[in-house]
């Protein structure tokens, strides 16, 4: 019987991936449906994906599946008869990324969750089914260019900064939980507006529409297959792109460059940049925009104290580590720690707001 969790260490993983000869396409997807034993669907899931060598990521709860994943080129067509094979996945849209080198996964990870989207809805009045009108790459354009439109990005700060749609209004909190009733608040007196709803990939926007239409919302929109989708409709059909910058992704590759504006800026000092990375102290990790000259200043660390940590002797490293949560920090959404600079900041400024780790309290 196939192993059905990953026995070999990251490091030995990510060589195997490096060393591989065929390309890799990355896709995602999701499907909102009812699985009746979320256990034993993940196993079948598990089988099946290792023997096409897909990596990623997959989560399985009640509510259905929310995946990111990279297969073989080669494999591709067969992943999608796999798939498809599952009834309740019959059909279902494969977004495919638009700027792929490959490397996005190195190793499956499927996990059972209680819901694939942590929502925090609690009403069982809330139906998942009635949700608001797809709107494709033409219509979304359409519906931008007119007034009254009202656009909401329900994805967090980090991903708004450095790409989002003209027009678009961030909803300001840390969980895609807090945005859902804050998204609804912002709104009030907007009930009759058209409103439409974007994201990554469309698992949380067809949620959110869904919950928008709950709170009383009569013209609800949500853009199918999200940013990612729309960018490979803009790029066959020949459209205008209505989204700036890069889309931020959970993955090694951390963006798509969509258009060539760059609308963000370091974090250190202050320099156009939309480039993601995380602080290469493994004691820190936090996710933070740094240019090149910065990455080579501070070693691709997010401060001086992270920097002077990472040339400590290995066993002073794991020592300053115990007990730090570093997960916290991949994607950290504190806005005091990314702020959106105007000018470029003072050194004294930057260390203010990038503390060592020893001082982080997020």
């Amino acid at each position: 019987m196939a192993l059905l969790h990953n026995r070999v260490n990251n490091q030995e993983l990510k060589k195997r991936l490096y060393e591989e000869k065929e390309p890799r396409t990355t896709i995602s997807f999701y499907q909102y449906f009812e699985v009746q034993n979320p256990p034993a669907f993940r196993d079948e899931l598990y089988k099946g994906l290792q023997q096409l060598k897909v990596f990623g990521r997959v989560y399985v709860a009640k509510e259905g599946i929310n995946a990111q994943i990279s297969v073989p080129s080669g494999n591709f067509e067969q992943l999608r008869a796999f798939l498809y094979a599952i009834p309740q996945l019959e059909g279902i849209r494969l977004n495919i990324a638009v700027d792929d080198d490959g490397k996005s996964f190195w190793v499956l990870r499927i996990k059972v969750r209680e819901k694939i989207v942590a929502d925090g809805i609690e009403d069982p009045a809330f139906n998942m089914h009635q949700k608001g009108k797809y709107v494709n790459a033409e219509k979304m354009n359409a519906l931008i260019n007119e007034p009254e439109t009202v656009i909401i990005d329900m994805r967090n700060h980090y991903e708004y900064e450095v790409g989002h749609f003209v027009k678009a209004i961030e909803v300001p909190s840390d969980t895609f939980r807090d945005q859902l009733p804050m998204a609804a608040e912002m709104m009030k007196g907007n009930e009759d507006k058209n409103i439409i709803m974007y994201c990554t990939g469309g698992i949380r926007c067809e949620k959110a529409s869904a919950y928008m239409l709950h709170r009383g919302f009569k013209n609800v929109f949500h853009l199918e297959g999200g940013i990612i989708n729309y960018a490979r409709q803009i790029k066959e059909d020949g459209l205008e792109s209505k989204f700036i910058g890069k889309n931020f992704v959970f993955d090694e590759r951390l963006g798509e460059r969509i258009t060539e504006d760059v609308i963000a800026h370091c974090h250190q000092c202050g320099a156009p940049c939309d480039t993601h990375t995380n602080c290469k102290n493994d004691g820190c990790h936090l996710l933070f925009i740094q240019c090149d000259s910065c990455a080579a200043t501070f070693e691709g660390c997010c401060s001086t104290e992270c920097r002077d940590t990472i040339h400590l002797p290995a066993d002073d490293q794991k020592e300053i580590r115990k007990g730090i949560d570093k997960g916290r920090n991949i994607f950290n959404k504190s806005k005091v720690l990314r702020p959106r600079l105007k000018t470029p900041l003072h050194k004294s400024e930057q260390d203010n707001l990038f503390p060592g780790q020893d001082d982080q309290t997020h």
